[in-house]
């Protein structure tokens, strides 16, 4: 299972929750959130990381030009589309850049929302479906109704996100089937600051009930 920390911002933080079992590691770049961080610091958060380890970029609503330089500046592997991003939109990112994934994020408040996100997998590699916010587009801290997700098992692989901890990871993952998790402000201290123990209990809680090897 693909396990993503999202929100990174600290260096020090990346290597250690690489070193936790991260997957992948997922960066701000919407300016307005508190935890924005610029392409040169992604590029020092990444460059110490092992090549085994996914960088994604988290954008809203940026354009494709933005988009494109970010990633060459970073040295992001992936990205992840978080507003209000068309299938169009996410085709043309495809386009521009072949060699990077593309992650569709969607903030699922109900069925009918759940069934827009299947509209996206012709489009995007990989989905990731969050808890729906109306001001904040992620990192809320609520969860999704996940008895929504029992039966969802689109054509490719997607990441379930919205509010998950340590402590609930466990009911979550009994009650849905997905391809990974993405995790952020129930893993932090303050927006931004992970707190590592967090982190830790997370992994092992994975462990115990044999989703990641100990």
């Amino acid at each position: 299972m693909r396990v993503k920390i999202c929100g990174i911002t600290q260096p020090q933080q990346s290597i250690a929750i690489a070193s936790l079992g991260a997957t992948a590691l997922g960066f701000i770049c919407v300016p307005t959130s508190p935890r924005y961080v610029t392409a040169s610091q992604i590029r020092a958060a990444v460059a110490e990381l092992p090549d085994n380890i996914d960088t994604i970029g988290v954008f809203a609503n940026a354009t494709i030009p933005e988009i494109y330089q970010t990633v060459v500046d970073s040295g992001l592997t992936g990205v992840q589309l978080h507003g209000d991003e068309s299938t169009d939109f996410c085709d043309q990112i495809r386009q521009a850049l072949p060699n990077v994934e593309i992650i569709k994020a969607l903030r699922i408040r109900n069925l009918e929302h759940l069934d827009t996100a299947v509209d996206y997998t012709k489009y995007v590699d990989t989905l990731l479906l969050d808890a729906y916010h109306p001001q904040q587009l992620g990192g809320t801290g609520k969860t999704l109704d996940w008895t929504m997700l029992e039966q969802f098992s689109p054509t490719c692989p997607w990441f379930l996100a919205g509010g998950l901890t340590a402590d609930n990871i466990v009911e979550a993952l009994n009650q849905v089937n997905p391809s990974g998790i993405d995790l952020s402000s129930g893993v932090e201290r303050t927006p931004g600051d992970k707190d590592l123990d967090k982190v830790e209990l997370l992994f092992n809680s994975l462990k115990n009930i044999g989703l990641l090897r100990s």
